[in-house]
């Protein structure tokens, strides 16, 4: 694979990711579900996901 192609695919891989997390979060909101986080400092917490879905947008 050439430089060009493994950029390319690293450029779909992420976008197919945050695709799949978008849609993940929306699921869980429109049922009221929480999901697991991590903050930078390491600590894990339960948050409702509509909480996650407005501190990544």
């Amino acid at each position: 694979m050439s430089e060009q192609e493994i950029k390319e695919f690293e450029e779909k891989l992420t976008a197919g990711l945050r695709l799949a997390e978008e849609r993940m979060l929306q699921e869980k909101a429109l049922h009221d579900e929480s999901v697991v986080v991590q903050s930078m400092d390491g600590v894990i917490q339960h948050i409702p996901a509509k909480q996650a879905m407005s501190s990544l947008y």
